[in-house]
């Protein structure tokens, strides 16, 4: 399908599974006319289009390989065990990384055969939006509680100057639209126009009766 060549340019977002970007894809669509294409990526595979330039910016899971990347962290997932219900650890409120030592069977990958192994006894280790994300009601997760947490990330390439960048990155880290710097941003993006708020007037002060002589 042929562009609309009225269209300005936009950004091309990876994401690996577990981050959701809805918040900051709705600021950025009330700000600015560049459209954004969302795209998500397997956790292997998470930096191969911001290599081969298929990917502008990507949410990645660290640590990556920083050569010729940008990468700001942004927050820390805590990670879960995620069993099938009827799994002894599904009794349990949390656990603890030497308690998963004694299972016969521990995953830390998502993999296409995983989830079909986890039915059948085996114990995955996932970041806890995985699964809460996926709503499986034959399966359960529990916090554990010692583990090292999944830290997560927005990567871009050192060398691409786009402008647009560092208005996405504006937006994740909440600077707000009539900051000095967006607005001067804003300015050779085509962005969409930001209003200044009137300023409230200041309520008159009663004026005081002069007592006469």
């Amino acid at each position: 399908m042929t562009e609309n060549p009225s269209t300005p340019p936009g950004l091309r977002i990876g994401h690996v599974r577990g981050v959701v970007l809805h918040k900051w894809q709705r600021t950025w669509e009330e700000r600015y006319r560049n459209p954004l294409k969302i795209q998500e990526v397997a956790d292997e595979a998470q930096l191969d289009g911001l290599r081969d330039g298929s990917l502008d910016m990507c949410f990645v899971r660290l640590p990556i390989d920083r050569d010729g990347l940008h990468a700001i962290p942004l927050y820390e997932e805590q990670m879960v065990a995620w069993v099938a219900k009827d799994h002894l650890f599904a009794a349990a409120d949390e656990l603890t990384m030497g308690e998963l030592a004694d299972e016969e069977t521990v995953l830390t990958e998502l993999d296409a055969t995983a989830i079909d192994r986890v039915l059948v006894g085996a114990v995955l280790v996932v970041p806890m939006s995985i699964a809460r994300g996926a709503s499986r009601r034959d399966l359960v997760f529990r916090p554990i509680t010692d583990a090292e947490p999944s830290p997560v990330a927005l990567a871009w390439r050192i060398d691409d100057e786009n402008p647009l960048l560092e208005e996405f990155v504006g937006v994740v880290r909440g600077r707000s639209a009539n900051s000095s710097r967006t607005q001067k941003e804003r300015s050779t993006s085509g962005a969409k126009p930001v209003k200044a708020r009137p300023q409230a007037k200041k309520p008159s002060r009663p004026r005081k009766l002069r007592r006469g002589h």
